[in-house]
């Protein structure tokens, strides 16, 4: 809280939102403040709840395959103990939670009669709950994305989901029945924020797992070869009715069933009325319109360019493939031409990229060979197809450059006569639209992926700066269109499924070697979250996009260029990266801090956090976009309090 906030008050300074909302018996007992710090601790103990859940799982996976592989031999890379058959493994799976449900309910029964005070600020009605819930994500995050968690990015996934589900149970309780109940019993507070963010991700979520079936249609029907369908000949239109079920089904529910409970939570309010009249009171009407135009035109500008570059890059790659392309008969191919010193031989003919010197010596080299049996030397057009009966040939000099590209703007370009070289002018354009082709698609995927880093820092400072209530929405808007989005990639939704899959997989990494991609849920998520948490200060607020979109990214570019000693040498991170990530965002604070546009903080406490995490970028597993940003904004508020 700021200075001149009012006592209680626990909303963040300068987010424009309504207070939070009370119940009609907790006015005279507990202030909003109270209750939301009841509920973080809580939220403590379900985290340790969640952990002791977590580790029973991986006991009980190491019993369980260290006895069957006593008894059975299986192939390399199976697991003995997992059952091949779908529905024996979720029927077991089933039953192996509902136990661990009713032994972790029997252990807070007898912490309880011990009074040891673990785990008591939880229900009997929240372990149950919570224990249901948080197995149910573990099986549903293994089953769909498949080799696509390390264990901790498990954990704080499952973690994560479980919160947001209690939150919903929690807030939908306190509405239902507002006179028994003492308190909401939510880590943020109730705000409008916060039951639109239920709304959106726990909704996006609940869309598909109600839409499963035409789902999994979708995907069957799109990964079957034709030859095995029943009905091949029916095959895209059975995939274009799925779709249309989709759709229609995701706007029912959204409209439906998410719509009324929204609108129950605003108290009556229409949910879609009070979004739009909401984005016009901000600090000026036009504030919150302007974030939204700005926003929009950096997704537009970005998508676009890396779409005509990938499209691009794939022509480069194609031309590689080929080892060659048609060269039509035209100035190129005139015999006599002068070859340029510097550029050498055009594109796609013998010796590109050599000097004339070089390309002199390989003419002789062939004609000696050729001489004396060896195979005769075929021209780059003998190797492509023949041209085509009906096409009309291609007259000489008509704007037909060395690639077959015609060029009618420029009809007599190769035959100017006052320019020195005119023969070669063209082969000359021609390599410098290709060494512009070949510079961008071949950037490694490393700074691909970086660039999106350093979108986040664009688009997400100026509206944690300018209103960060807004932005909190926003993040959850966002959230909810990845999910839907990867609904259209991962299980093939006609007609966008294909499109979404090529453009995301210029993207993939080692990280991404599971079968949904969630780099960029962790990015967004990681940025997000320190808004999300809604914490007292203006600096905690920006903390998640400074770690990823300028300390995570400079660590990797300068990792990879300046990077001279590693930590060990198992490590591919450096030391020279580490420096430049502690560096990078000590100085990105006090810029801020510089601006007015966060309160004044000790710099060197800011620094000793950042080495913290520099080390654990490092030294860690797990993906950075998840877990750097949770762990510094944690080591930031245990310094706020110790201090």
């Amino acid at each position: 809280m700021g200075a001149m906030d009012p006592p209680g008050d626990p909303t963040p300074a300068g987010w424009l939102i309504e207070p939070p909302m009370t119940l009609p018996n907790s006015a005279g007992f507990l202030t909003p403040l109270e209750a939301v710090l009841r509920s973080r601790r809580y939220l403590v103990s379900q985290s340790t709840f969640c952990a002791t859940l977590l580790l029973v799982h991986v006991c009980a996976s190491w019993v369980t395959e260290a006895r069957h592989q006593r008894k059975l031999v299986v192939p390399e890379g199976e697991v003995s103990s997992v059952p091949r058959k779908e529905g024996r493994r979720t029927y077991l799976y089933i039953l192996f939670a509902i136990s661990v449900t009713l032994w972790i309910l029997c252990v807070r029964i007898a912490l309880e009669e011990m009074r040891l005070g673990i785990w008591q600020s939880m229900s009997y009605f929240d372990v149950a709950a919570s224990a249901l819930f948080f197995q149910f994500s573990l099986y549903i995050s293994v089953r769909l994305a498949h080799r696509g968690f390390t264990f901790g990015e498990l954990g704080l996934v499952a973690f994560g989901a479980t919160i947001l589900f209690m939150e919903l149970v929690n807030l939908t309780i306190a509405k239902l029945w507002p006179m028994s109940t003492p308190y909401i019993k939510t880590v943020r507070l109730p705000t409008p924020l916060l039951i639109y963010q239920l709304a959106l991700i726990p909704g996006s979520l609940l869309t598909g797992f109600l839409l499963s079936p035409l789902l999994y249609l979708s995907r069957h029907i799109a990964q079957r070869p034709v030859r095995r369908l029943r009905y091949p000949q029916e095959k895209q239109k059975h995939r274009r009715l799925l779709a249309l079920a989709f759709y229609a089904g995701a706007l029912l529910i959204v409209g439906g069933l998410i719509g009324f409970w929204t609108r129950w939570c605003l108290g009556g309010r229409n949910p879609w009325a009070y979004v739009v009249f909401w984005v016009l009171e901000g600090k000026n009407k036009w504030t919150r319109p302007a974030l939204l135009t700005y926003w929009a035109l950096l997704i537009s500008i970005s998508v676009a360019g890396w779409t005509r570059q990938l499209a691009r890059g794939k022509r480069f790659r194609q031309w590689n493939v080929r080892g060659s392309m048609h060269i039509a008969t035209g100035a190129g191919d005139v015999p006599g031409a002068p070859g340029s010193p510097r550029y050498g031989a055009a594109f796609g003919q013998p010796g590109y990229g050599s000097t004339a010197q070089q390309q002199q010596q390989q003419q002789q080299q062939q004609t000696q060979a050729n001489g004396t049996g060896g195979s005769p030397r075929v021209s780059p057009a003998e190797l492509s197809d023949p041209p085509s009966a009906s096409a009309p040939p291609t007259p000489m000099g008509e704007g037909t450059g060395p690639l077959g590209l015609r060029l009618p703007n420029l009809p007599n370009l190769p035959n100017l006569p006052d320019l020195p070289n005119g023969t070669n002018l063209s082969n000359v354009a021609t390599d410098l639209l290709d060494a512009a082709d070949k510079h961008v698609p071949t950037l490694s995927v490393n700074a691909r992926r970086k660039f999106f880093h350093a979108l986040a820092v664009v688009m997400f400072v100026p509206g944690i700066a300018v209103d960060p209530a807004f932005t909190h929405l926003a993040f959850s808007v966002a959230f909810a269109l990845f999910t839907f989005t990867e609904y259209v990639r991962y299980f093939a939704l006609y007609p966008f499924g294909a499109a979404v899959h090529l453009f995301m997989n210029e993207f993939l990494d080692s990280k991404d070697g599971g079968t949904a991609i969630l780099s960029h849920f962790y990015l967004l998520t990681g940025c997000a979250n320190s808004v999300w948490f809604e914490g007292p200060s203006r600096l905690l607020q920006f903390t998640g996009t400074l770690v990823l979109g300028v300390g995570d990214a400079l660590a990797s570019i300068a990792g990879k260029r300046f990077g001279r000693h590693r930590w060990f040498a198992a490590n591919p991170k450096t030391i020279e990266g580490s420096v430049a990530f502690v560096v990078s965002i000590c100085f990105c604070a006090w810029l801020l801090r510089a601006f007015g546009l966060v309160e004044q903080f000790w710099i060197g406490r800011y620094v000793v956090v950042g080495c913290l995490a520099a080390g654990l970028e490092a030294f860690s597993v797990q993906n950075d976009n998840l877990t750097l940003p949770l762990y510094m904004w944690a080591m930031l508020v245990f310094g706020d309090v110790v201090e």
